[in-house]
This record gives C-alpha cells, sequence and structure tokens, in this order.
C-alpha cells in the first residue's frame, strides 16, 4: 500500500509541477504580448502588427521549421541571431515587429514566440470582447449558417465569437466547436438528446404498461 500511495503523490506532484510550468509560462507570454500591442496601440498599427505577427508563425516558423530551431537555439548568441533576423526578415516586418523580436531575442525568450505571437492575438480579442472559436465542419459554412452560429454560440463564450474555419471531411455529424480548452461536439450532442428521448419514452411506456395492469387486472 505504502508504494501505491508514493507512486500516486508523485504523479500529482508531476501534475502540479506541469501546471506550474504552463501558468508560468503563459503568464511570461502575456508579459510580452501585452508589451507589442502597448507598442502598437501607441503608434496606430495594432491591426498591422498582429497580422504581421500571425504571418511570422504561418508563413515563416510553419514553412520553414530549421529557421525556428535555429532562433530558439541556446548555442547562439543574441548578437548573432539579431543578425540573421535583419539578414532574413529586414524589409518584411516592420521596425516595431523587428525591435519587438529582438527585445524577445535578448531575454531568451525565442523559443517561446508561437506562444507570445498567439498570446497577443488572444489579449487583444479578449480587450474588445472577442472569444477566438474553432468550427470544424464537414463541408464550408455559408455566410448564413455562420451568422447563426455566432448568434447561438454568443451566450455560451460570455462575447463576440470570432470564428476560425477549418473543413475536416470525417468531422462525424458535420460540426465540431472547439472554445479554449472546450470541445463541443455536435454529433455527440445529438446523440444524447436520442438518448435521452429513449429513456423518456421507456420510462413513459412502463408507467402506462402499470396503469394498465391496475385498470384491467388478470382474469378481467
Amino acid at each position: 500500500m505504502p508504494a501505491k500511495s508514493d507512486n500516486r503523490l508523485e504523479r500529482d506532484a508531476q501534475l502540479a509541477a506541469a501546471l506550474e510550468r504552463e501558468i508560468g509560462l503563459e503568464h511570461m507570454a502575456d508579459v510580452y504580448a501585452a508589451a507589442v500591442l502597448g507598442a502598437a496601440e501607441s503608434t496606430g498599427q495594432t491591426a498591422t502588427v498582429l497580422d504581421e505577427l500571425d504571418g511570422l508563425v504561418t508563413e515563416v516558423l510553419d514553412a520553414y521549421p530549421d529557421f525556428e530551431r535555429v532562433l530558439a537555439s541556446g548555442m547562439i548568441s543574441h548578437e548573432e541571431r539579431s543578425g540573421i533576423l535583419d539578414r532574413v526578415l529586414g524589409g518584411r516586418v516592420s521596425p516595431l515587429v523587428m525591435n519587438f523580436l529582438k527585445v524577445i531575442s535578448s531575454h531568451g525568450r525565442m523559443k517561446f514566440l508561437r506562444v507570445i505571437c498567439a498570446r497577443a492575438r488572444t489579449l487583444y480579442q479578449k480587450k474588445l470582447g472577442q472569444v477566438a472559436v474553432e468550427v470544424a465542419t464537414a463541408t464550408p459554412l455559408d455566410p448564413d449558417t455562420a451568422a447563426r452560429l455566432r448568434e447561438a454560440l454568443a451566450p455560451l463564450v460570455g462575447g463576440t465569437p470570432e470564428l476560425h474555419e477549418r473543413v475536416d471531411p470525417s468531422v462525424i455529424g458535420g460540426l465540431v466547436v472547439r472554445v479554449g480548452d472546450t470541445v463541443y461536439d455536435a454529433s455527440v450532442a445529438r446523440q444524447l438528446q436520442t438518448l435521452r428521448q429513449q429513456v423518456i419514452d421507456r420510462s413513459a411506456h412502463e408507467i402506462q404498461s402499470r396503469r394498465d395492469r391496475f385498470r384491467y387486472p388478470a382474469g378481467n
């Protein structure tokens, strides 16, 4: 028994440590994200800067994973990394974003660049009362359906849903919605509703059968 108890405590400690690291990472990312947002807002470049950060992830880091590994490498000095940034991204990003990247580099946080970029978008949406919602559908949403979906989701997310659509023909039921860490599967919802109705119908049938037995005693 003590061995099992020790194992459980070890697992709990590992989970707690992982959660602490995740919370710490998000807090750190929020500090840098808030800084770049503040700088962008003060110069009226918020939308442009956020688009640049999104593009940096999708068009550079996703497309060139070796470049991302170089930026995140602890074997490269800040000065070397700054030179690489100038050569690769100079003229392709605004001076504000370039300065932001070099600040992250100087603090040894380049390996968290993706998280920081994502948090910048999230913090801005939160400020506007917007909530990012990932929607996977078997077929593309038409404008009317998307509008109805936003209307239905608004009370659920407590803000204005910003849909990020993805077509996935394998989606069962035709619709899967993700808000943060919560996933809403329309097919599962329908299955639960059907099961609930079956239980109600079965209960009603049993009650009616009992009434009939009392009303018409055997042999009469």
